[in-house]
């Protein structure tokens, strides 16, 4: 069996690499003077990557060439982080590229899609920035890399009082940004989103202010997916859309396992979710088994079923 993140053939030791194209495995021979297909050059030089290259005139995978910032490599902890980034950035992009969403980096549009991952000098006194964020700004997403410090991610969770935080999670909430732009386009669409998430118009950093000074008095609604999903519309719709991520991702994991709860088509919204309801169920029961939290401690309940539908209708339109 090969696992996402594989680079060899634990059965017969040949090399191997996932062809984004294809969306499968394939050996390849790493050691060959004109090797074919083309490996990715953030293997080849930092065994970071296990894509292969499929577009012409480049030596990086689809995923590595949306890089614009990269830790300092210098250092071994932070070498260690931006594998981990890398890890979860390319379970975000096959992702996107199954659902065939558009995934262009800058150098084909201006407000195309692109990474830095990048820290500030509460870590690192020598860099140039005070206050890193995670967020996105015109196509830009911007990851603190501490965030990939387990230790670190898991303070920041609790100091929060947020139910799941992880890498791979931060990829997909502000990947939802970026198709917000993408998908909703068209005065009817957006008419169809201000009636479900409110006006996005609504002023965002007053919004955020005042959802940080009141969110430890905040009650759990069931009409949004997590507690911050009620400081904005648009972080209301970037939760959704992550974890209509998570639902398709896991549930495709599980069909491959030959799950009775796993499911590979996901044109049928209702048979989606309620496959998922299934499976995260299941999920959460292993867990406590093994005397863990939850892996999805999360109720999709009243309006927040109609907001994933809406995201899902957006990306399989009739």
């Amino acid at each position: 069996m090969l696992f996402f993140e594989n680079t060899r053939c634990l059965s017969c030791s040949k090399d191997v690499g996932f062809d984004p194209l294809k969306m499968s495995m394939h050996p390849i021979e790493l050691d060959a003077q004109d090797y074919s297909p083309r490996v990715c050059k953030n293997r080849l030089d930092y065994d970071v990557c296990n894509w292969l290259v499929t577009k012409p005139g480049t030596s990086y995978c689809v995923s590595c060439e949306l890089n614009q910032t990269i830790p300092n490599l210098l250092r071994a902890d932070r070498r260690r982080w931006w594998k981990s980034l890398e890890q979860a950035k390319r379970r975000l992009i096959f992702s996107l590229l199954s659902l065939g969403l558009p995934v262009e980096g800058k150098s084909v549009e201006p407000n195309g899609l692109a990474f830095q991952f990048i820290e500030d000098k509460r870590t690192d006194p020598g860099v140039a920035e005070e206050y890193v964020t995670t967020g996105h700004l015109q196509g830009l997403i911007t990851i603190n890399i501490t965030e990939a410090d387990d230790v670190t991610r898991e303070i920041s969770r609790a100091f929060a009082g947020e139910l799941y935080r992880t890498l791979l999670g931060h990829f997909r909430h502000e990947s939802g940004h970026y198709y917000f732009d993408k998908l909703i386009t068209n005065e009817g669409t957006r008419k169809r989103f201000r009636a479900l998430f409110g006006d996005e118009r609504a002023d965002y950093k007053t919004a955020l202010n005042h959802y940080y000074s009141n969110k430890s008095t905040m009650c759990g609604d069931r009409d949004y997916i997590s507690r911050y999903a009620q400081s904005h519309p648009l972080e209301d719709w970037a939760e959704v859309w992550s974890h209509y991520l998570h639902m398709i991702d896991t549930l495709e994991t599980a069909e491959d396992y030959n799950l009775e709860q796993g499911a590979e088509r996901f044109d049928e919204f209702g048979e989606t979710l309620e496959k998922w309801a299934q499976l995260a169920m299941v999920l959460n029961s292993l867990n406590r088994s093994m005397g863990l939290e939850d892996a999805y401690p999360f109720i999709i309940a009243g309006k927040t079923l109609k907001k994933l539908r809406f995201v899902h209708d957006l990306i399989y339109p009739n």
